[in-house]
């Protein structure tokens, strides 16, 4: 199992419960996203401990192909990873934007893949909101009229949200998320943005953020549903699958004792978000295969090592990557709460940022490629 080194992003709608809230120290101001497990070039997540400390995800992927990404995510994807995890802190309202789809990304972006997504609402100021979907039908020339008006919010819906909210954004659909409001967000691997309204606002150097309306034009999905939240059954100690996609299947673990997930049949790499309280990740892990070439074919030949029991610490705000090869995995809440000053701050109360002790319950994101 890794652990990777945050990637703080600094933006001009971002706020400070990031760093709080995962229990890191720094200066840094207006942190919006925190990415935990990225492969966007220019922003490979760093294994952070073990024994590829320093080492990239992609050159993790390379080096351990099937036995970290399973077969069937590595013949489809190769040795990029498909997926991005991020915490999201929105201090003022994001833009409002859309992604392509994996069509026009490649067209468009050489090659580039698309963007759906999904959040998790972690926690929400009083009046926290964001926006999901068309509210009515519009046309491309109404969409481009009101954009030039400044009145494309009131073609969207707007949804007040709570912690525990999920919303599905998959390519296509006007969104923004708005103050308020601090989300997990997993997504293809994908930093492909069109930004169709910003408020007028200035970016951090001063300069007025550019649009992408043309572009949004030909990526947005017209069409109209009734609701765009995403219902799921909430559980104690079962999972809770909140979203099944071409992209990924991500569940909800609200946990006060042990549980076990069989992961035999997933063929997958799992990732593992904490989203509240603190406990261990414990699994044991078999050693790849060692390769050799039998008359110019690579053959798969007896594991270099034993398989090995892995426990893997984590708490709130910290992301895992667990490897294919993995076939059961067990989520331990903690059994005492860790000491206050040790303690990342709980979301529930979104204006109260001092340190407190765990929550009694271990929440968990987890994300596969089905």
């Amino acid at each position: 199992m890794f652990k990777f080194k945050p990637y703080l992003k600094t933006v001009v709608w971002g706020g400070e419960k990031i760093a709080p809230f995962k229990g890191v120290k720094t200066n840094q101001e207006h942190i919006g996203e925190s990415w935990e497990i990225s492969a966007v070039k220019g922003h490979e997540s760093i294994i952070d401990g073990g024994d590829f400390d320093g080492k990239t995800i992609t050159e993790l992927c390379a080096e351990r192909k099937e036995w970290l990404l399973g077969s069937k995510v590595y013949e489809r994807t190769g040795t990029e990873f498909p997926l991005l995890i991020k915490f999201i802190d929105a201090q003022s309202d994001l833009s409002i934007q859309v992604h392509p789809d994996d069509k026009l990304a490649a067209v468009r972006h050489d090659g580039s893949k698309g963007k759906t997504e999904m959040w998790y609402v972690v926690g929400a100021s009083e009046g926290a909101h964001l926006m999901s979907g068309l509210s009515k039908r519009i046309t491309p020339e109404e969409y481009v009229s009101k954009v030039s008006e400044g009145t494309i919010t009131d073609a969207l819906c707007d949804y007040k949200v709570a912690p525990g909210d999920v919303f599905f954004i998959p390519a296509g659909r006007i969104h923004a998320i708005g103050a308020g409001c601090f989300v997990a967000e997993i997504q293809q691997t994908s930093d492909i943005t069109y930004r169709i309204y910003d408020y007028g606002r200035l970016g951090l150097d001063g300069k007025p953020r550019e649009l992408h309306t043309e572009l949004a034009k030909d990526a947005i999905d017209y069409s109209v549903k009734p609701d765009y939240r995403t219902g799921y059954q909430k559980a104690v100690n079962r999972e809770s699958v909140l979203v099944r996609c071409p992209y990924f299947t991500t569940s909800l673990y609200d946990l006060t004792e042990p549980y076990e997930k069989d992961l035999h049949n997933i063929d997958s790499f799992l990732s593992v978000i904490c989203v509240e309280g603190s406990g261990v990740l414990r699994a044991v892990e078999p050693a790849p295969m060692r390769e050799k070439k039998v008359f110019g074919f690579t053959r798969r030949a007896k594991a270099l090592e034993d398989p090995k029991l892995v426990e893997m610490p984590v708490r709130q705000g910290e992301a895992v990557l667990v490897p294919a090869c993995v076939s059961s995995l067990q989520f331990i809440p903690d059994a005492t709460p860790v000491t206050p000053e040790a303690t990342p701050v709980i979301l529930s109360e979104a204006k109260d940022l001092t340190p407190q002790p765990s929550a009694p319950h271990f929440k968990l994101l987890t994300s596969y490629i089905a």
